[in-house]
């Protein structure tokens, strides 16, 4: 795996078919967009005007904290309407799912992205592969998890409710 290549945005104006995102984990932190991806609804737009298939799905926690919330919310104001197609999965629903331990991207099934958060939830570093079979299963992990998932219309994370004094 390396990570000597281009910035988001470069790949998705290089995407011809699809560019599909897992994202596994629910501790980062309310950061809507990583650097390097500027203006993240404008970059959608492109792309889907281009014919894109750009998907999410995330898997979140229910209940539901202040991070999946600002997800939510972000994802009716942005994602969304810029053209991304969101489903969501509770975690418990994807016990028996065997999915890869960080989150990732899939650029047209060539070219596979993933992301390392740091400790706290914050951005990392990216690694890429072109190995077809590691591509392959992670097409088959996203592929089990949006067919399972719930799309963002239909969806409202459940909120936690607060304790007792």
């Amino acid at each position: 795996m390396s990570s000597n290549f281009p910035a988001f945005a470069e790949l998705i104006a290089q995407t011809e078919h699809c560019a599909w995102h897992l994202q596994l984990r629910d501790d980062r932190t309310l950061v809507h967009a990583p650097e390097g991806h500027g203006d993240f609804a404008a970059l959608v737009r492109d792309a889907v005007g281009r014919g894109i298939d750009w998907r999410r799905a995330r898997i979140v926690p229910e209940p539901a904290g202040a991070v999946v919330q600002d997800a939510w919310e972000t994802t009716t104001q942005v994602n969304v309407p810029a053209g991304e197609k969101v489903r969501w999965l509770p975690r418990q629903r994807a016990a028996d799912l065997l999915l890869p331990g960080n989150d990732f991207w899939v650029f047209d099934d060539r070219l596979l992205r993933w992301t390392h958060l740091q400790r706290d939830g914050s951005w990392g570093r990216h690694e890429f592969s072109r190995d077809p079979e590691l591509i392959r299963r992670c097409r088959q992990a996203f592929e089990a998890v949006w067919e399972r998932a719930v799309d963002h219309a239909e969806f409202t994370p459940s909120r936690r409710q607060p304790t007792a004094a």
